[in-house]
């Protein structure tokens, strides 16, 4: 037998008895009406739980085991995340910067290399060019470093085919709904620049990564996101050529993706 628990006061001597007996040894006083049923458990005796009981501890146990099968695919996602690289990241932060690079060696502005132009004549072509041509590289390196931050995070979750389309997605309609605005202003501007992807990024982001932490009892950094988003909306005011509107669309594209993915994934 295993050893005794002396957990049961004896109301007459005030002595610890053991739980499986029904006389205190001390004093002979009643400790209780009948002894419990015993069962052997864990290579000793022991007293025989209640069905309450046993549910309880079935319920705990199952509990126990989801929050270790949780933790443990979260664990294996981020291992499996380590070794396979973010192609479809580093192709949308290497394409505009290789047609940078190509811009300024041939000395051509960026309303000649794709950028898109306000008034809007017919080539629609640049709603997806226009979110790749930066007319700076303060510009490039603030989005480029944006997407190097979340855009691992938004390819592990939803795929590098997947992530290319919301990211471009997330340019070209922002490019298209700041189009439709300053041709309404009658403004006569130039739209350039991934201030829309950059939005959209953190957006996805956000919504995918709280899903999945609060899956595992965990939560995101709220702040750092909210910096993130802070700094890209205020690119408009320090850089040519990078709409507000532009941003702000891409920036909402991207929430509404990353919802969507979210419930999808729950």
């Amino acid at each position: 037998m295993s050893e005794t628990e002396l957990s049961v006061v004896c109301k007459s001597c005030g002595a610890e008895v053991s739980p499986y007996v029904t006389e205190c040894p001390y004093c002979g006083a009643r400790v209780r009406k009948r002894a419990p049923d015993l069962e052997r458990r864990d290579g000793g005796l022991e007293a025989k739980r209640s069905r309450r009981e046993r549910r309880r501890q079935r319920k705990r146990k199952g509990r126990a085991a989801q929050r270790e099968r949780s933790s443990g695919l979260g664990r294996a996602v981020g291992l499996a995340a380590v070794g396979q690289r973010p192609w479809a990241t580093l192709a949308l932060i290497a394409v505009p910067a290789a047609a940078m690079l190509a811009r300024i060696a041939a000395g051509d502005q960026p309303a000649g290399f794709g950028a898109l132009t306000v008034p809007f004549e017919d080539e629609w072509w640049r709603l997806l060019t226009a979110p790749f041509v930066y007319g700076s590289v303060g510009y490039l390196f603030v989005v480029g470093l944006v997407l190097a931050i979340f855009g691992p995070g938004i390819e592990r979750r939803l795929g590098s085919v997947a992530t290319v389309l919301l990211l471009v997605a997330c340019g070209a309609l922002g490019a298209l709904a700041a189009l439709g605005i300053e041709n309404a202003r009658g403004v006569l501007t130039m739209i350039t620049g991934g201030n829309g992807i950059a939005l959209g990024a953190i957006a996805a982001w956000f919504f995918t990564a709280r899903t999945e932490a609060r899956a595992v009892g965990e939560s995101v950094d709220v702040i750092g996101v909210a910096v993130s988003a802070a700094v890209v909306l205020l690119l408009p005011a320090v850089v040519d050529w990078a709409n507000p509107w532009a941003g702000i669309v891409g920036g909402l594209v991207g929430s509404l993706a990353g919802i969507a993915a979210a419930r999808a994934g729950r």
